[in-house]
């Protein structure tokens, strides 16, 4: 199979008969083998239902209907688990990813070598308070953190070679930094596409300013897991182990100090308890032995919990 189309959606049932027939335009036209993978994350409208009016419609397309809202990124990486196609593409359901943009996208994979190319929509039709300044100030500290030097990381449209999509995993609200997890995964032969972006047609956005708080703290988070997901007692060992001999050192210091000034017959000294210093070093010393026995502990239980990425499927299409 040359392509599969991962489509995430939440109460968008009216873009999916259009979005269907666009893709399935497309695909012809340019005579690629292909499947429609729509992946219901819980909607209340009847999305699921125009899903399986179109599968009865189109064999290529797919669905998987969560039982509850679980978040893009568990979309995905259902998406990305049953996926088949040489290439995978990944887009909203909204209608404001163009399917034009496919073919190139498919070739850059194919021809080009890239692992993943990501969309940039250099020209966006959002409110420029609300989303497009905010974005340009997130996508450049990602790319300061990252090294990665693209221009619009939460861009929904993106392409991928399968090998990036079965190795890689998506949790939490990570959708936002998949080239981050790819580029740590070993693919680094990212590129960008400028791609059309076009105005919401049907119904209203399903993001809230919590987004760009929960960005930062998720960017945080994959730049930690991603350097020592493997190896924990390498940060919390290193600094406890810091904290530790500083206050040690602090400790002995005053120790001594004490111990010269009882061997030089000096009458008036503060006691070592006494002083300020020692309880800043005694306070650095257990800081130092908690952060030890968190890495410790981190080794132990590792990040590779089995229910991370464990989600309940309430129903699948005949095709799947």
């Amino acid at each position: 199979m040359d392509i599969s189309i991962v489509v995430p959606l939440l109460n968008e049932a009216e873009s999916l008969p259009e979005l269907t027939e666009w893709i399935h335009r497309v695909m012809n036209t340019h005579q690629f083998d292909y499947e429609i993978i729509f992946v219901d994350d819980g909607s209340t409208d009847n999305s699921w239902q125009i899903i399986e009016n179109l599968q009865q419609k189109f064999l290529s397309v797919k669905g998987i209907r969560f039982r509850r809202n679980y978040g893009k990124s568990a979309a995905l990486n259902t998406g990305f688990e049953v996926a088949k196609g040489d290439v995978v593409i990944t887009m909203d359901a909204d209608l404001q990813d163009s399917p034009d943009e496919i073919p190139d996208l498919y070739k850059m994979i194919k021809e080009d070598g890239y692992d993943l190319v990501s969309g940039w929509k250099k020209v966006r039709y959002d409110s420029k308070i609300a989303k497009n300044i905010p974005s340009k100030f997130f996508n450049w500290t990602t790319r300061k953190f990252s090294k990665i030097q693209l221009h619009d990381f939460n861009c929904g449209l993106k392409a991928y070679k399968n090998e990036v999509v079965k190795s890689i995993e998506v949790y939490g609200e990570m959708h936002r930094y998949i080239p981050v997890i790819a580029k740590w995964a070993g693919f680094s032969n990212i590129g960008e596409k400028i791609v059309h972006h076009q105005k919401r047609k049907f119904g209203v956005t399903k993001f809230g300013w919590d987004r760009f708080i929960n960005g930062y703290l998720d960017l945080l988070s994959i730049m930690f897991v991603s350097k020592f997901s493997k190896k924990p007692m390498h940060f919390f060992g290193l600094w406890g182990t810091v904290a530790f001999l500083i206050g040690f050192i602090i400790t002995i210091w005053l120790s001594v100090e004490k111990l010269v000034k009882l061997a030089n017959h000096v009458e008036h000294y503060r006691q070592v308890t006494d002083q300020p210093l020692f309880y800043l070093a005694l306070l650095a010393m257990i800081f130092g032995l908690m952060l030890f026995l968190a890495g410790f502990l981190a080794e132990l239980i590792s990040r590779n919990s089995p229910e991370r990425n464990k989600y309940i499927i309430r129903e699948k299409t005949s095709n799947l």
